[in-house]
């Protein structure tokens, strides 16, 4: 047996999988994330340990399988996170601030008034915001929480820390240490130049191995806390974009896949990594050495319904949750009634004229209903990632067919949206949310010997359902669209008014 762990920033999934790569059960445990200030997103490491507990017991208890059985562990960690530790492993923050946290923007300005912007960009991939990526988060904690900052031995990654958690062993893998905004894509190391620019000593991160690596074996106070045995292999595993690749469409060049999760994003794989000082798509190195995955992204795209449904359709029960919302969307028009929600919430990413944009419903009246702001909200999301959508057919053929994975592709509502919008057959699969899973579980397959490639992935995805473009929707989504692009960049333009006249 084998369980991979898909650390997400809504929570931790746990699956077990059979030597035939046959999921037999999985279990998610949310965790929340917390928001000191508008551009500040923190969570809790330890409710990140306390869910992989959870989730890996209750697993055990649904299948009655013994923790004796399962041979490999294996995590797709969410991005971009730093995780102080002293020289005994113990966390120095109770919070940490996650992927899609901007604070350092005046660190990031002075960092790049020493190293030219476009050149870190072109070594680097990182086409998110700049403040999100580890470094810059690095200086402001130097900046801002020096007592902190002098007592780092390692900075480790979400899903390094709980391999630390697990073996009492640090290290990180080359999609993960690709996210931290000093690592060299084409070398695959890191780049001193760069983090002696940020203030940052290169001995903060630990040695890279291959991410189907084994790190390591479970102590026994770890395998204590999750019911299974002492000496448990660990692999290194990888970054979520990496894991989430894999699971989808493998490391196939030019194959590319949309993810409609917490964050949403269209990714292709390429043998070299795409990339654009303008436009920014960003990189990550894939799970396959020598393979990349590069992608255009929105920041909030599930955590945007999370939060329509969270504030405003609380009389909806958690067991009814987002088909209810769904089916009251239903009740709208196409184009919702004039209704526009743009689904910056958390910011905005390098497609956007600015990265202060933040999230709204326009052209509201008197008239206006829920039914409409709720499907407004299916429609704006798809209609922000049909930004990134041109942006990636801009730099690679694509074929008439999308596959799409993440929760969101459960609602077959909300893939009709996307066929009309995209104007593409919208393919959803076996795997749908899963596919981060099957990436990590990947990991484990090759790291104990049992697969020598990853040539089976495509053998797992049994499709489901296929969505086709209705013609009459997307004659009208094509004018929707270009209302869209026309007030995400009026956001913008209001975003960074709003941010430089709060300094």
């Amino acid at each position: 047996m084998f369980i991979a762990y898909d650390l997400g920033t809504g929570g931790v999934k746990a699956s077990l999988y059979d030597s035939t790569g046959e999921t037999l059960a999985k279990t998610f445990v949310e965790y929340s994330t917390y928001y000191p200030e508008s551009n500040m997103h923190e969570q809790c490491p330890q409710d990140w340990w306390k869910g992989i507990v959870e989730g890996t017991r209750e697993l055990l208890e649904k299948t009655g399988q013994s923790g004796a059985e399962v041979n490999c562990l294996s995590i797709s960690g969410q991005s971009l996170v730093a995780i102080p530790v002293d020289e005994n492993g113990k966390i120095l923050l109770d919070q940490v601030p996650i992927w899609s946290d901007t604070r350092a923007i005046s660190q990031t300005e002075r960092f790049f008034s020493l190293i030219n912007e476009n050149d870190w960009y072109m070594t680097t991939g990182n086409g998110f915001p700049a403040p999100c990526y580890s470094i810059f988060k690095l200086m402001w904690m130097k900046e801002h929480q020096p007592e902190i900052f002098s007592k780092i031995h390692k900075v480790l990654g979400s899903k390094d820390y709980i391999n630390m958690l697990m073996t009492g062993k640090m290290y990180t893998d080359n999609s993960y240490a690709s996210g931290t905004g000093a690592y060299d894509l084409v070398k695959a190391e890191f780049k001193e130049e760069f983090l002696n620019a940020a203030g940052i000593p290169v001995r903060f991160f630990p040695d890279l191995v291959p991410s189907h690596h084994i790190i390591g074996s479970l102590t026994s106070d770890a395998a204590s806390a999750l019911s299974l045995r002492t000496g448990t292999k660990v692999a290194c595993g990888g970054v979520d974009n990496a894991c989430m690749a894999m699971g989808a469409v493998s490391a196939d060049e030019g194959k590319c896949y949309t993810s409609l999760g917490s964050s949403s994003w269209i990714a292709v794989n390429s043998a070299t990594p795409i990339l654009d000082a303008t436009k920014k798509p960003y990189v990550f190195a894939h799970l396959e050495p020598g393979m990349f995955t590069s992608a255009f992204s929105i920041f909030s795209g599930g955590s945007s319904l999370r939060w329509v449904r969270d504030n405003i359709c609380k009389d909806i029960s958690v067991s009814e949750g987002y088909d209810k919302l769904t089916e009251q969307a239903q009740q709208a028009p196409v184009g919702s009634g004039g209704v526009i929600f743009n689904p910056s919430l958390a910011g905005g990413t390098s497609q956007d004229k600015s990265i202060h944009i933040r999230g709204a419903f326009l052209n509201l009246s008197l008239g206006t209903t829920r039914e409409e702001m709720l499907r407004a909200t299916l429609e704006g999301i798809a209609l922000n990632l049909r930004i990134s959508l041109g942006n990636i057919r801009e730099r690679v053929t694509l074929s008439d067919e999308m596959l799409f994975t993440g929760g969101g592709s459960k609602s077959k509502f909300w893939m009709q949206i996307f066929a009309d919008i995209f104007e593409m057959n919208i393919l959803k699969t076996n795997i749908d949310q899963d596919a981060a899973s099957l990436g990590a579980a990947a990991v484990a397959f090759k790291a104990v010997g049992l697969w020598e490639n990853y040539g089976n992935i495509s053998k797992m995805h049994k499709p489901e359902s296929k969505s086709t473009p209705i013609p009459k929707n997307v004659n009208l989504y094509r004018d929707v669209f270009k209302l869209f692009v026309h007030a995400n960049n009026t956001m913008s333009d209001l975003g960074e008014y709003i941010y430089q006249n709060r300094k």
